[in-house]
């Protein structure tokens, strides 16, 4: 098995073992789409007829999804971090929200787990958490490495 090491310099790459590469720019592309997939459900969910209060924080939701999304994809190195560690509390907090509304609901709004496309969003958004906290690891690790090189 081999072992992971960063690139050196400015190399935007993580080398897995002998021959392997993983880069980090697959990671962001990876958790920009999670988040878009996120927001695109519930957009589609307004759009589909979901109002009142619950319509307005799908909206937000969707809003929130592809401004994360966009900050996955063009902030700087530095900020990456900072970028992901908001999104993955973001699709964590959406999950959370989801199976609270399951459970013993929220806002006075309850779920079913055989609703619209809520199989669907919980497999989404669990997902969009693994790939978000793999990114977030590799974006500390590049910021340390990167100190660690100052």
């Amino acid at each position: 098995m081999g072992t992971i090491s960063a690139g050196e310099g400015n190399s935007s790459y993580v080398q897995a073992g002998p021959g392997g590469v993983l880069s980090p720019i697959i990671w962001r592309i990876l958790s920009a789409v999670a988040l878009l997939a996120m927001g695109g459900i519930h957009l589609f969910l307004v759009l589909d007829g979901v109002d009142g209060l619950l319509g307005v924080l799908f909206t937000l939701n969707a809003i929130g999804g592809l401004l994360l999304a966009i900050a996955m994809l063009v902030a700087p190195r530095r900020l990456l971090a900072i970028a992901s560690v908001l999104s993955l509390l973001f699709i964590v907090g959406t999950l959370l929200a989801l199976i609270l509304a399951l459970t013993v609901g929220l806002f006075g709004i309850t779920e079913q787990i055989d609703g619209q496309l809520v199989p669907t969003t919980l497999i989404v958004e669990s997902i969009g958490i693994v790939v978000l906290a793999v990114t977030t690891a590799l974006a500390f690790r590049m910021q340390r490495m990167r100190a660690a090189h100052s």
